[in-house]
């Protein structure tokens, strides 16, 4: 019988195999699914498809031959390619994630409604509270956690195998696909591969012991939404939307989608409710009068909190040192500390 090459070292040779067109490689991308010993002293290698492009597929077998074959001296290598296919409402596989006491999602209908503000600052205010908090930046399209925290030309480290350890700043450990592509590379991901990535992020990511894991979502009812659905046990999902009647309408699609997958809608955040002129005190309601209360009120929910519009938010955000953080005494850091203290009720009802 060939000598049987540990599982290790095979994981540490998929960890130099790029994936095409890409300056990270298949195994922190999530694309590895299994490695598994065949009696010959071989291994079957397990890939994600995340893609429908066969010469990209035909590359990266060519690839992962090589990595095994040549250069760890593996005498047989049989590849096998697992199609994922998504079903709305699946329940089987969802478990809790272990040292995580609640998973908190922050979602909208819509883009351009302050979800990541709203997500990063409700992090910085849990932990204002006393308690532990993670942070899993979803929007693999368009990841903001990096930029908002400062953090964008960090890596996370690896722990050996699939594992790795989530970057840390002003008390929340975060994970980002920003992480690993950095943050202007553009992601161009189908499907499969954007849930391999989120699958990655909950179970291969050492979270250690949290009270909470807040994950930014990106906009709308996709893949995503659905993997994360599907993977986990969540404890509630916190809605963002803006008055206007367009990300109402969103927003409103978003709760039902959350509750046709079974998971609690904890309430909706208003953002962009007013603007307050600095010079002359007149208040200026932008983006329309009371739209979130009445979706509330029509799904069923409640008002977890109303943000105004402050340019210091923005700044915040902007320079790496989000709002809780650069000022808690802020009126909006009081704001996201009461939407903290929401949330946490939320959860314990």
């Amino acid at each position: 019988m060939a000598r049987q090459v540990p599982a290790e070292a095979v994981f540490e040779a998929l960890g130099q195999v790029k994936y095409p067109g890409y300056p990270s490689d298949i195994v922190t991308l999530g694309i590895v699914e299994a490695a598994e010993p065949i009696p010959t002293g071989g291994y079957a290698i397990t890939l994600r498809q995340a893609t429908e492009r066969e010469e990209v597929i035909r590359e990266l077998a060519e690839k992962v031959h090589q990595a095994l074959t040549h250069d760890l001296g593996i005498a047989k290598v049989e590849l096998r390619v697992h199609r994922v296919e998504a079903e709305l409402g699946e329940k089987t596989g969802r478990v809790r994630l272990e040292g995580t006491k609640h998973i908190v999602a922050v979602g909208s209908g819509k883009g351009g409604v302050g979800k990541s503000t709203v997500a990063a600052n409700l992090a910085l205010a849990l932990v204002s509270l006393g308690l532990s908090v993670g942070l899993l930046d979803a929007d693999i399209y368009g990841p903001s956690v990096p930029m908002m925290f400062g953090v964008g030309e960090e890596r996370p480290k690896s722990a050996g195998g699939q594992n790795f350890y989530p970057i840390e700043k002003y008390g929340v450990k975060m994970i980002s696909i920003g992480f690993f592509l950095g943050e202007k590379a553009p992601v161009i991901w189908r499907g499969p591969m954007v849930m391999g990535a989120v699958r990655q992020f909950l179970k291969d990511t050492l979270w250690g012991s949290q009270d909470f894991l807040i994950v930014d979502l990106p906009p709308g009812t996709g893949d995503a939404q659905l993997t994360l659905a599907q993977q986990v046990s969540i404890d509630g999902v916190v809605i963002v939307t803006t008055p206007q009647d367009v990300a109402l309408l969103d927003a409103t699609r978003a709760v039902k989608m959350f509750r046709q997958v079974h998971c609690p809608i904890l309430g909706v955040v208003e953002n962009m409710t007013y603007f307050v002129c600095p010079d002359c005190g007149e208040r200026d309601e932008l983006f329309g009068h009371g739209g979130g209360e009445r979706m509330a009120k029509e799904e069923g929910t409640r008002v977890l909190g109303r943000l105004p519009i402050y340019p210091e938010v923005r700044e915040a955000g902007d320079a790496g040192k989000p709002i809780v953080i650069a000022n808690p005494k802020h009126p909006a850091s009081v704001a996201f500390i009461e939407l903290a203290r929401r949330v946490v009720e939320g959860v314990a009802d």
